[in-house]
């Protein structure tokens, strides 16, 4: 039986109940509080930020977030279109599938659960130095780093096999509290600048000089999990309105709020010195300027909240990868035991296990090596997943275009081409500039191996992606009619 490579338009059958995640259980707000814990505002704050100044010496890094933050939102006009088209878990390896074919589609798969795994299993590694760290100056515990990592991952386990609305209520608590805190401190900046506030940070000129090249990799960093609103596209009341709103919602947010913090952060140190202080205090800057600028106490409550904010990351990601394993598993492409979901709580508790399991080994593999969490764990499978985002960012806004074209479904010229072409040239830019400047993210040299060696395993994925569809299509043709929708088409 042929199979065509490109999905037709309109095809969206219901699961049945085995294989289907739960019904109307979230809106806007709840898929808002997933795709902002993922970015951690007060991670962000603390680590991204001043790590940002340090490597690349731009001051004007705020005025860089507004500029990407109006680069994701073209890509959000494309991409929330193609939400009202086609409903999947699957996400970007569904958008592609439709778009520009089963065997890109796999390819893309291939590449998100590299990307996701990475950047969840990497949070794992700061995540577990930070709550150590926190436990051994506070109170006087002195805990191995991959045990409190381990515990963290238990406390996901646990409410990743629970129903989504739970992980939402968990997640609003958590992101209140880190709202509440990043504000504060932005606040304090603004009420004890040493040279007065000064808009100069927010200027074009402030953004040329230094590494802008790197400075736009970190940036784009920040924004990682804003896409992840379709991943619950089965799971919200209104697929066709609230994921498009939902992702519109998490880039003004983000991009907002993560300009307003950079911004603050040069006024309390002055922009003058804002890269040397950054160089100095590393992720210590916010509590030392918090401390400075606010009082002890609220620097210490500070601290805690870091820790709280690194637990809802994990959280948010986790549920993007459980979520990616559970299509690919429905549909054929991987085992078919991924694709069953939990018969109380409709959750994907097979892919989520699986996650788990994959967190639980690479902590462990990480802690046998006595490699330092932060500097290897953190950073090196960060970067790899942030990268991968990109990439497949970039390959989406090309899957929308191509979609439309063959029927535009009512959508308007700015939705289904202006959008996408205008958001794909300027990630695949970015993607670009991320590859050139990867040396400079992971602080190695530039003739380092693991320039090129992490990279390469996204173009591993891809390929073994791009192989396994051309297997499916040779050898279970029914598998592969399955990819990219539900069962039943």
């Amino acid at each position: 039986m042929a199979v065509p490579d490109v999905l037709p338009s309109g095809s969206e059958p219901g699961p049945g109940p085995a294989r289907a995640t739960a019904r109307r259980r979230i809106g806007v707000p709840g898929i808002v509080f997933f795709v902002v814990a993922a970015s951690a505002p007060l991670t962000v704050a603390a680590g991204g930020l001043p790590t940002s100044f340090a490597v690349t010496g731009v001051t004007g890094i705020p005025l860089l977030y507004v500029v990407l933050a109006v680069l994701l939102a073209a890509f959000t006009g494309g991409y929330a279109a193609m939400s009202r088209s086609v409903s999947n878990a699957g996400a970007f390896y569904a958008y592609v599938t439709h778009g520009l074919g089963r065997v890109p589609g796999v390819g893309a798969a291939f590449v998100a659960l590299v990307s996701y795994n990475t950047m969840q299993i990497g949070l794992y590694g700061l995540f577990g130095f930070t709550t150590a760290d926190l436990l051994k100056t506070k109170a006087h515990l002195d805990v191995p780093w991959w045990a409190a990592a381990l515990a963290g991952a238990a406390a996901v386990a646990v409410l990743g096999f629970r129903r989504i609305d739970l992980n939402a209520r968990v997640l609003g608590v958590l992101l209140a509290v880190e709202f509440l805190t990043v504000l504060v401190f932005d606040a304090g900046q603004l009420a004890g600048a040493p040279s007065g506030v000064s808009f100069g940070p927010l200027g074009v000129d402030a953004a040329r000089d230094g590494a802008v090249g790197a400075a736009f990799c970190f940036a784009m960093a920040s924004f990682m999990g804003f896409e992840a609103a379709a991943i619950y596209s089965e799971e919200c009341r209104d697929p066709r309105r609230t994921v498009g709103r939902a992702t519109y919602a998490a880039v003004a947010l983000i991009g907002v709020f993560y300009a307003f913090t950079a911004w603050a952060m040069t006024v309390g140190t002055g922009a003058e010195d804002i890269a040397r202080r950054a160089r100095e205090d590393g992720p210590g800057l916010v509590f030392a300027l918090a401390e400075q600028h606010v009082g002890a106490l609220f620097a210490d409550l500070a601290q805690v909240f870091l820790v709280t904010s690194l637990f809802a990351a994990l959280l948010s990601f986790h549920n993007a990868v459980a979520r990616y394993f559970f299509s690919l598993g429905r549909e054929g492409v991987l085992p078919g035991v991924l694709g069953r979901t939990h018969p109380r709580h409709r959750s994907p508790h097979a892919g989520s296990a699986a996650q788990s399991a994959l967190a639980v080994l690479a902590v462990a593999a990480f802690a046998a090596a006595g490699e330092d969490p932060v500097l290897t764990l953190f950073n090196w499978f960060t970067n790899l997943g942030a990268l991968g985002v990109i990439l497949l960012l970039a390959l989406t806004s090309a899957a929308v275009v191509r979609h439309f074209a063959r029927d535009p479904r009512g959508e308007n010229a700015w939705n289904r081409l202006a959008a996408p072409v205008l958001s794909g040239l300027g990630l695949a830019a970015v993607f670009v500039a991320c590859l050139l400047n990867f040396d400079a993210l992971l602080g190695a040299d530039r003739d380092s191996a693991l320039v090129w060696l992490l990279p390469g395993l996204l173009l591993a994925a891809a390929v073994a992606g791009l192989l396994h569809a051309a297997y499916l299509r040779a050898a279970r043709p029914d598998a592969y009619a399955r990819i990219g929708r539900p069962p039943g088409a």
